[in-house]
């Protein structure tokens, strides 16, 4: 009985938005919205990636894009009963647009919308050809001269950049180029991936050889084909890179290697680009529609100078070059940084025998992989979870429902429970003299990762090697470097052969300076952060991730990637207002990005 008044109550509230969006009730649709409210949309209703905040937030949206792309029909999900706990109503519901179709998740508190989640999920008339409309494959009966798929296929990848002209070219073959170029194809989009290594899945092999992910299996499949259920935990670089090579044969993604861009600019008149592009040698001008940098916001390396480089007769390397600890036994190595890799470049040298010293510059957040993994990440990305019905999809919209304003409040409390499960590991770092933070306001990792992309270690290992001494630890800032140590700017001087900067990337925005120009780096402005106004995330509010997944200041240039869990829910999310775009949809964009910071 219960059950059936919580679903009566939802679908009431379902039913009068209804009817409210087809009389074109502004005021009717904002009264269904409490005080404190949130609205976020993946495309479907703002034609980009946009949280509304508050009735009048909500009625803004409505009074610009109701009548352009005509949400309706909204009910719950076949399959699904709402439920209630703590006096919130929770239920997974479907709706239409104008162009599409789509699903959400809704949270009512005394029967008004306190969270909505609308999310696009596919176009009609361009529905992928996947389930009841999967193609053949093969054609049955007798056809003189008529050509196999492997034929057709050849002949796709030899026209495609010559011949013809894709429609969206995506600059970078990592995780996040392959699962957007996945997408892309599945959609009928001619694409091409471009990247500079020599085989897919290199930009993972090529790091150095202890490198895993830290976050688990269930966190990380790619869209549509999951890891197999005998794959690890944490997957080692390597089978990273495997997986990514045959994910993109597989997928029959057009994936050009030994291809490095070196110049892309925009015609304004004919609403393309121009984009030279050195593959193997050769030169090509390619001329799509649409550019997507998939270059990584961990990418653009960022290179601090010191005065004395030049003078140090050992090796320096970027975290991202260090090739691993094999070649450094016996040598001393110092590590700038204090994050993941430093962290995981800290312990493989300890382990090869080589003297390390961590500097560690500014408080890092240090959270046990085995807590972050039980308190975490457990309810939505776990076998048990798994178990429980919580699909990979249904993780991620669950994740993607709540607004990033109030993200905060439910994590401070998990980040409480691991604070004190790990108390004594905590009070051992403390010890050995390493200055931890929990993020501004205490609410950990994710929070952390969203605002500013940096700033923390998973622990798999290395923490306890520096409460045992076993990694020197210093803190303090780099001041110089002298012929065979660097020096810090309180006189301490660390003698090293190797010093690794393990000193973060820069903003995504680097890569348009360096391939479009500056002029477009500085139009479409930072990327990364919410606006938060906590360390490295200046402020105004933005709601959503700078820049990410969404139309930016520059006509027909995105910006894609992130950790596997977004290369793979938010590639849709682009995937479809790429393929509206070729389609010739209107596509009215609520919200566009505003540009505060540059870089």
């Amino acid at each position: 009985m219960l059950d059936s008044t919580v679903t009566a109550r939802a679908q009431a509230v379902l039913d009068t938005l209804n009817a409210s969006l087809e009389a074109g009730d502004v005021e009717g649709a904002k009264a269904l919205f409490a005080t404190d409210s949130y609205w976020r949309d993946l495309v479907a209703v703002t034609w980009n990636l946009k949280t509304v905040e508050g009735v009048e937030g909500v009625g803004d949206m409505l009074a610009q894009q109701l009548a352009q792309t005509r949400p309706h029909d909204f009910r719950i999900q076949d399959g699904e009963i709402p439920t209630e706990d703590g006096g919130v109503i929770t239920a997974w519901i479907t709706f239409e647009t104008k162009v599409g179709r789509g699903w959400g998740l809704m949270r009512l508190k005394d029967d008004r919308i306190w969270t909505l989640l609308t999310a696009l999920q596919e176009l009609k008339g361009f529905e992928e050809s996947r389930g009841k409309r999967r193609p053949m494959g093969a054609e049955h009966g007798s056809q003189k001269n008529r050509s196999s798929w492997k034929e057709r296929r050849e002949a796709d990848e030899a026209s495609l950049g010559h011949d013809t002209q894709p429609y969206t070219v995506i600059v970078g073959g990592g995780q996040g180029g392959i699962a957007l170029g996945a997408r892309l194809r599945q959609l009928g989009v001619p694409t091409i991936v471009l990247d500079k290594h020599d085989r897919p899945g290199d930009q993972w092999r090529g790091r150095y050889k202890s490198l895993c992910l830290h976050d688990p299996i269930w966190y990380d499949h790619l869209p549509y084909i999951k890891f197999p259920d005998n794959w690890p935990v944490f997957t080692p670089k390597d089978k990273v890179g495997d997986w990514l090579e045959m994910y993109t044969r597989v997928m029959e993604i057009n994936y050009w290697t030994r291809s490095q861009v070196e110049k892309a600019s925009f015609d304004e008149a004919s609403g393309t680009w121009t984009v030279e592009v050195n593959r193997d040698g050769q030169k090509i001008t390619l001329h799509p529609t649409q550019l997507v940098l998939a270059t990584g916001m961990s990418g653009k390396r960022n290179m601090p100078s010191f005065p004395g480089m030049d003078s140090f007769k050992g090796k320096i390397q970027h975290s991202s070059q260090h090739d691993g600890p094999d070649a450094w036994a016996g040598k001393k190595v110092v590590v700038i940084g204090s994050n993941n890799s430093a962290h995981d470049i800290c312990a493989a040298l300890w382990e090869a025998d080589a003297d390390v010293t961590m500097v560690q510059r500014s408080s890092t957040h240090i959270v046990r992989s085995d807590t972050l993994m039980d308190i975490g990440l457990g309810a939505l990305y776990s076998e048990e979870a798994v178990a429980n019905g919580v699909t990979t999809e249904k993780a991620d919209m669950i994740f993607a429902s709540l607004p990033y304003r109030i993200m905060h409040e439910f994590q401070i409390p998990l980040y409480d429970q691991m604070r004190e499960r790990d108390a004594e590991f905590y009070a051992g770092l403390e010890k050995a003299g390493f200055d931890l933070d929990w993020g501004d306001d205490g609410s950990g990792l994710f929070m952390k990762y969203l605002r500013r992309g940096s700033g923390y270690y998973i622990d798999v290992g290395a923490s306890q090697l520096i409460i045992d001494g076993e990694i020197k630890l210093v803190k303090g800032q780099v001041d110089h470097f002298e012929e065979d140590a660097v020096v810090l700017s309180d006189g301490t001087r660390l003698p090293a052969d190797l010093v690794v900067l393990a000193t973060g990337f820069g903003s995504m925005n680097g890569w348009a300076a360096d391939l479009i120009s500056q002029e477009v780096a500085d139009k479409v402005g930072k990327v990364w952060g919410l606006g938060s106004a906590t360390t490295k995330d200046p402020g105004p509010w933005e709601g959503e991730q700078r820049n990410m997944w969404k139309p930016t200041q520059q006509e027909n240039l995105w910006f894609h990637g992130g950790n596997l869990h977004q290369s793979r829910h938010y590639s849709l999310y682009l995937a479809l207002q790429l393929k509206a775009r070729m389609e010739g949809l209107e596509t009215p964009v609520y919200g566009l990005q505003e540009v505060h910071h540059r870089a």
